[in-house]
């Protein structure tokens, strides 16, 4: 019985407490901190979304500030959503991973990329083809 309790441990319990990080940075509210990931593309700005226009996606749920922006989301969530899980960018291309500021974003042809915060969106900027090049590579690797 030890045996199978021991064996039991390391075959099911052990991968779930080695798994890493989720792959969308969910904090205070769900994806992009409760943010609606279309009104950057669409109204060019942060805005908060609504419990009332939400939805799960990649394990995670996103908010949307209307009932036209969860159907865009809905049916091109890949297009609307942040690269890299909605992680920071940056630390991403440095090989890691971090929190993001919803007011702290980029759109790069056509795709939306998060920063951790402004100042650190300020040095993301200074290369952003370099970055983008190098957190491809990182992801998703990072997460593990």
């Amino acid at each position: 019985m030890k045996k199978f309790l021991i064996g039991f441990i390391a075959l099911v319990i052990m991968p779930l407490a080695l798994a890493g990080k989720p792959p969308v940075f969910t904090e205070s509210g769900g994806a992009i901190r409760g943010y609606d990931p279309v009104a950057y593309f669409t109204l060019g700005e942060p805005t908060e979304g609504s419990d009332r226009f939400s939805t799960s996606w990649n394990g995670a749920t996103f908010k949307f500030s209307s009932a036209d922006h969860l159907a865009l989301f809905e049916a091109e969530p890949a297009k609307y959503a942040p690269q890299y899980g909605g992680y920071c960018a940056y630390a991403v291309s440095k090989g890691s991973t971090a929190s993001t500021d919803p007011d702290a974003w980029t759109i790069v042809d056509g795709k939306l990329y998060l920063n951790y915060s402004k100042s650190v969106r300020k040095r993301w900027r200074k290369d952003i083809p370099g970055h983008i090049k190098a957190a491809d590579n990182n992801w998703p690797r990072v997460l593990e």
